[in-house]
Formats: structure tokens, sequence, C-alpha cells
């Protein structure tokens, strides 16, 4: 973390370089949680270099930091990775120079793991020692195969219950997609509706009730965000100020409350797994792929952008040891 004197000794050369960067990062419809990525790795950056401003540095410079995080930090190459990401868009969309190559770019290794997923009847365990509104949000993550944050941000208007389909706004790359509603989620996700126009309609008598709205929707149309259609489908319970604008909304639940009830059930079961909200994800991938669906088809439900990453999910199917039958069991 820096100081605040070194983030003002960041910004004192001409206009404010992270205000920049931030203008560039938002003109280009990055995420919030990328813009946050790309300030932290910028500040880092300068730090790391004695505070000097990114415009006195160049690529030796950008290659020592990386190498520093690769050799002494020892950081997993995703890591690393994004680390260049925010110092390649830095120098590119803020300062205007770009990098053909980084020579003697050291790289971090990038480990070849399994994804951890759950059989069927964990699953089922592990979605019943959930309740309420956390086992909703598991059930859609393990149902659907959405990401927790595709599942949090999901809007009233991303749900067809006519077509049985969720629209999946904006995912990761920035891409929509369809995924199925799971019928019985059905009735479940219309009680959750009911709860949330409670929620919305007494936000509206206290003068309030807006969601934040993507991109540059809010100035095109500045009372859609008070409109049913772009509530969220898991509101918080508590409305706050955004901190683009200051307005007083109401976001969507935080990824933190269902991460802590995922492990608190995982706990409470005995499943000797590390299970995560994305476990629920990979074990839906398997279990399509059980049932005898082909991989395009598992690939356009994820959203992945290359089947090679969608086929790691194979590997199951293998029913361990690459489906050979042990010497043991051949007796």
């Amino acid at each position: 973390m820096l100081t605040e004197s070194a983030s003002s000794s960041i910004d004192s050369k001409g206009p404010r370089l992270l205000d920049r960067l931030r203008g560039a990062i938002r003109r280009l419809h990055y995420s919030r949680r990328t813009e946050e990525a790309y300030i932290h790795w910028t500040k880092r950056f300068i730090y790391f270099h004695g505070k000097r401003h990114p415009s006195e540095l160049g690529e030796a410079a950008v290659t020592a930091f990386l190498n520093h995080l690769a050799t002494d930090r020892n950081v997993a190459a995703a890591t690393q990775n994004q680390a260049l990401s925010a110092l390649l868009f830095l120098y590119k969309e803020t300062l205007g120079v770009e990098f053909d190559w980084l020579d003697g770019l050291v790289r971090a290794k990038r480990p070849q793991r399994m994804p951890v997923v759950l059989t069927r009847d964990e699953v089922e365990k592990l979605l019943g020692a959930l309740d309420g509104i956390h086992w909703l949000m598991g059930s859609l993550l393990y149902g659907t195969g959405m990401r927790l944050m595709e599942c949090l941000r999901l809007r009233i208007k991303d749900v067809d219950f006519g077509y049985g389909q969720i629209l999946v706004r904006d995912g990761k790359g920035e891409k929509d997609r369809i995924t199925m509603l799971p019928k019985t989620l059905i009735v479940p996700l219309q009680n959750q509706l009911q709860k949330v126009r409670q929620i919305h309609d007494l936000d509206l008598v206290e003068g309030y009730g807006e969601v934040h709205l993507p991109y540059a929707l809010a100035r095109k149309y500045p009372r859609a965000g008070f409109e049913w259609a772009w509530q969220y489908i898991f509101p918080s319970k508590n409305r706050s100020a955004d901190p683009d604008d200051g307005v007083i909304r109401r976001h969507h639940i935080d990824e933190s409350v269902l991460q802590r009830a995922i492990k608190k059930a995982t706990r409470i079961v005995g499943i000797p797994k590390p299970v995560h909200c994305q476990t629920l994800r990979h074990s839906f991938a398997t279990h399509v792929l059980q049932s005898g669906y082909d991989i395009r088809t598992v690939q356009e439900l994820l959203g992945h952008s290359d089947v090679s990453t969608t086929m790691i999910y194979t590997h199951v199917l293998n029913r361990g040891g690459r489906g050979v039958l042990s010497p043991l069991d051949a007796r």
C-alpha cells in the first residue's frame, strides 16, 4: 500500500496520472474490478521505482518490476500476467507509449492444476446445508454454471421464465451468453422477486430506488435506474453511496456473503475438499459432460472463448487413472 504522501507524488506531474488512468479504463468499459487491479499495480510499480513518474521510466523498468514479482515475490503466473496487463494499459492508453516486447522478462511458471469437482452426492449435501438466499444463489451457480459475480449482478430483466433461460450479461471478456434456468429454481426465484419488489417499492417511497447502470445508460436514460427491470435480483440489505458519484443506491449483495456461507456449509457436511463458489461451476461443467452433452455445448454455457479451456473438465470422465483398471481390482 502506498502512503498518502506517496500517492500525492504520483499525481504531481501534470494532470493526475491515476485520474487519467481511471478515465481510460472507464472509457473502454472495463469492469470495476479491473479498474481496482490496474490502479493497484500502477501504484506498486511506481513505489518499486522510488516513486518516480512512469513517464520517466520505460521497458527496462517494467521488465525489472515484473521480474521482481516472479523471482523475489514468487507470485503466481496469473498475478504476474495481471500486473503486465495493467502496465501495458497504463503506458498505451494513458501515456501513449507502446512496447513491442519486453526483453529479458522472466515469466512466472503456470502450474497445471485440475479443478476441484464435487460428486453429485457432495453437491446435494453442500446445498442441503445452505438455506434461504444462500441456497438459491448456490443452486444457481451449480444449476447454470455461472460465475459468482455473474450471479450477483443478475437483474430482473435477465431472467426469462417463459423461455426458461437466463441471459448472462457482460461476462468475462465483456461477452453475453445464455444459460438454462433450472425448473426447480423457477418458484424460488419468483418468490425472491416478490421480496425484491417489496424492497424496491419501499425504496421508492423513501425517495430512493435507483441502481447503478452500466456504461453511459444513466446519462442516456436518466430514470432507467429506478425501473423495476433494472433492479438486482440479489440486492444488498442496506443502501450505500456509489463510489463513482456519491449517489445513494442499493447495490447487489457483496460476494463475501456467499463465500462465507459456502465455507461454513463445507465444514458442516465434512467435505474433505477445498470448496469455493467456483467449485460449483466446475461441478456443473463436469456433470453436464457426464450426462452426455458435447464439449461445444458446455463451452457455450460456460462462456469460454476457447474449447481447450473447457477440455480440462474431461479429466473426470476418465474416472481416475485415465480409465485404466488397477491390477489390484483385476484379480
